[in-house]
């Protein structure tokens, strides 16, 4: 099923399929990577973590594992009935605006390389907006190679393939990219519209959103914690 999908992005598959292309059913299946990990390492213990674009809580719930207390933000209803043991909030990211700050403020899912600029403009003050004074933003960037290095795919060891099966061009400097995600009993597509970003682009965007990079979280530079200006 189907939810009044948005220009340039779409999805197949069983189960909820929301406006950008997700696939509720899919996002549920798909295994933690080392987010938490990273999170963990770069946040003071115990310390109140703004989500935004939580999805079904994949990452939620083992941040909550560490101790860690969630406000998990996404614009999908159906995502958020699977999170449990967090606070959640419906709604678009990018014009969210609780009146309040957070020890950390976490954007993940490379929804920094929005297809929109004002989109990811939107994103990056949200960021801004909640942060506390001492705290920090944690974002996840693309890899360098992630619209060069096509088409690829990812055996995951618990049995699935995950494939990039093209990125095109969609609009200056935007492409659309194609994904497959192949298990035993399913298969689900997404098509999405991503903006590649330069170090240096990307820090830029950042500082004018009052931010700037703090230090890169891990070698491939795909992890970043930054933290306001001044």
């Amino acid at each position: 099923m189907k939810i009044g999908m948005r220009e340039g992005y779409g999805g197949t598959g069983p189960g909820v399929i929301t406006p950008d292309g997700c696939a509720v059913e899919l996002y549920a299946r798909l295994p933690v990577g080392d987010e938490p990990d990273v999170i963990a390492a770069a946040v003071p213990a115990g310390a109140h973590i703004l989500e935004l674009g939580s999805g079904v809580g994949r990452v939620t719930h083992a941040l909550l594992e560490r101790g860690f207390t969630v406000t998990a933000v996404d614009e999908s209803a159906a995502m958020l009935a699977r999170v449990r043991g967090a606070r959640t909030i419906c709604g678009p990211i990018e014009t969210l605006d609780l009146g309040e700050t957070f020890d950390a403020v976490m954007l993940a899912s490379f929804l920094v390389h929005a297809g929109d600029e004002e989109v990811r403009r939107g994103l990056l003050r949200t960021c801004a907006r909640h942060v506390a004074e001492g705290g920090c933003v944690l974002i996840q960037r693309e890899g360098s190679d992630y619209h060069t290095n096509v088409p690829r795919e990812r055996v995951d060891p618990s049995g699935f393939t995950v494939r990039i099966t093209s990125v095109e061009p969609a609009g200056e400097d935007v492409h659309s990219v194609h994904a497959e995600y192949v298990f035993p009993d399913a298969v689900w597509t997404q098509t999405f519209l991503s903006r590649p970003l330069t170090k240096e682009q990307f820090e830029s965007a950042l500082a004018e959103a009052g931010l700037r990079v703090d230090r890169y979280l891990t070698p491939d530079g795909i992890w970043v914690r930054a933290v306001p200006v001044g």
